[in-house]
């Protein structure tokens, strides 16, 4: 007989095999991932969704979803699905505009006209000039426009600099200035489709800032020099204008959700927040996520619109004066200002920013935003309406905090909230940690992905790690050497302002957005050889043209058809001259 002891480890072995065999039978339950998306036109396939940043940090310094040839979803299931069947559910997209646009054309019954054994490859062309603050830039996409919404194909960019704004009452030498990237969009564009090719220029903050006397004259010089020296189909009303800061932020978030996948189906896919930093201004768009009980304030802030035949309910919100150059004046201008109230400087005064230009400084100025030993010489500083030219120097020793402190007081954290909650400058946001999803993406680009990159900074990192390299950034070239690569210490000692502006970004993401220091953020110049940013989403409405307000330029169409007609009457005449002189002959 067995005794005590002995069932006692017969039991256990029996529990511990049945335990075991249980695991095995369930194991695919364990091993699910946090969410899915479906096997759908935008769905993310298999080899991508393990590049997600779900479960464990993307390392390196590249985009974490890698470049496929075209849209993130190219390499989806398609084996049971004939490619026509795509275009059979057409999907509307409302615009920042209102106005809907619709891609599949429909007959009576209710079908699409493409037949489901036809291959359908029909391609357009939109060419979206970005008139940036510091510069300007061309972006030529190539779609698919049989399917809904349309497929990218293609994109070519290119950029150059100085912006528009720094021509200021040169208008002619303003419009100049874009012909070498209208040239890369004449080559991309093939001849016979230019004609048929809308072609839209948008300003921003820049320009913006350049006052309304000013800048109308420049876009109106602009529109006059594509509608009369190039073939393209120029955009009516706002196609040559300056957009305003909402349809920046909503556009820069359907290009990165279009791009990711998450938008173009019905189903409900957890949608990325973006923020975008420009030189003038800054974004931020996020769909929010309420209980029951609770819903958002109403206010311009509030924007709703349909994409692939879903509703979207958005929060967004354009900070002008707050992107990276006028946010550097800003803590700039504190600086110089403590200076001048002490009269411990007197620099000459300027009259306007363009005559800055050329000038040098003529006196220097102890910035703590400058690592030690740094030096930014002449720098146009603008304090209220008047304007100077100093030079700055780094403090003896390292001072990161008190330059944190400068970019948070530069935020205005301490207006007064009339609807709460408020990120900064009073401006009301519902909460980042309370109203939107903890596993859904943060995306930051443009100047955060310009002023982390180049440092060998990974694409995905937290708000906390952000703080850390904007610590060893402003402690000066003894720690850099140590700490970071050849590459990332050359950068930072051709650019002096580095620990200001990574001081500013830290401090407008986690004092002002209110985002958590273990928050994680990606970041990326482009998803799958796209850009992000806002010309993306602003270019898909203009692939229809009833609603989006151009023609096809019909000019050389026309001149063509008269000489055809006047060949044609010519000929008809012909016979009938022939005829009359063979008569006046027999007459004779």
């Amino acid at each position: 007989m067995l005794n005590t002891r002995n069932v006692r480890v017969f039991v256990a072995a029996c529990l511990l095999f049945v335990l075991v065999g249980y695991i095995s039978f369930s194991s695919g339950s364990f091993s699910e991932p946090l969410r899915t998306k479906p096997s759908s036109d935008f769905a993310v396939n298999h080899e991508e969704a393990g590049n997600t940043l779900l479960n464990t940090p993307h390392k390196g310094s590249e985009a974490p979803y890698k470049a496929s040839g075209g849209n993130m979803a190219d390499k989806i299931a398609t084996d049971d699905k004939p490619a026509a069947t795509k275009a059979a559910n057409p999907a509307k997209v409302d615009t920042p505009s209102g106005k809907p646009t619709e891609k599949a054309k429909e007959n009576d019954s209710g079908k699409s006209e493409q037949s489901s054994n036809e291959k359908c490859d029909k391609t357009d062309y939109v060419v979206m000039i970005d008139a940036g603050s510091t510069g300007s830039r061309v972006h030529v996409y190539e779609f698919n426009t049989c399917l809904s919404p349309p497929k990218l194909l293609s994109e070519k960019f290119e950029m150059l600099k100085p912006g528009l704004s720094s021509f200021d009452t040169d208008t002619k030498g303003a419009a100049a200035s874009l012909d070498p990237l209208l040239k890369v969009a004449l080559e991309k564009v093939p001849k016979d489709k230019q004609g048929c090719t809308p072609v839209a220029v948008k300003a921003t903050a820049g320009l913006r800032l350049l006052g309304k006397e000013k800048s109308d004259a420049i876009l109106a010089e602009v529109r006059t020099h594509l509608e009369n020296d190039y073939p393209f189909a120029v955009v009516e009303g706002d196609g040559i204008s300056i957009m305003d800061g909402k349809d920046e932020g909503v556009y820069a978030w359907i290009t990165t959700n279009y791009l990711l996948g998450n938008i173009g189906s019905e189903e409900k896919i957890p949608t990325a927040a973006v923020f975008d930093l420009g030189g003038g201004s800054t974004q931020i768009v996020f769909e929010p996520d309420f209980g029951d009980s609770e819903a958002m304030a109403e206010g311009e802030h509030k924007y709703e619109f349909t994409f692939g035949n879903r509703n979207f309910q958005l929060y967004q919100f354009s900070h002008l004066g707050y992107g990276l150059m006028e946010g550097r004046n800003k803590v700039n201008a504190l600086v110089l200002n403590s200076a001048l109230k002490e009269k411990s400087v007197t620099p000459k005064k300027y009259a306007s920013k363009k005559e800055t230009k050329d000038a040098t400084g003529d006196v220097t100025i102890m910035n703590p935003c400058l690592a030690p030993e740094t030096k930014a010489e002449n720098v146009a500083v603008q304090v209220g309406e008047e304007f100077y030219v100093v030079n700055f120097k780094g403090p003896a020793e390292a001072s990161g905090p008190q330059c944190r402190y400068l970019a948070e007081t530069v935020l205005n954290m301490d207006a007064k909230c009339t609807t709460s909650p408020c990120s900064f400058n009073g401006v009301y946001q519902p909460s980042l940690v309370k109203a939107f999803h903890r596993d859904s993406d943060m995306w930051v680009f443009s100047y955060f992905y310009d002023r982390t990159n180049p440092l060998g900074f990974p694409s995905s990192f937290t708000v906390g790690e952000l703080k850390d390299l904007t610590s060893t950034v402003c402690s000066g070239s003894k720690l850099w050497k140590d700490v970071l690569l050849g590459d990332s210490v050359q950068a930072l000692e051709e650019e002096p302002h580095w620990c200001l502006d990574l001081s500013f970004i830290t401090a407008m993401l986690h004092t002002g957005y209110n985002i958590p220091l273990n928050r994680e953020l990606r970041t990326a110049k482009t998803i799958a050889n796209n850009e992000l940013g806002w010309c993306l989403g602003a270019s898909l409405p203009l692939l229809d043209s009833k609603t989006s307000g151009w023609k096809c330029k019909i000019k050389e169409v026309k001149e063509t058809k008269d000489l055809k007609e006047a060949k044609d009457i010519k000929e008809e005449n012909e016979p009938a001259k022939a005829s009359t002189d063979e008569e006046k002959k027999t007459e004779a």
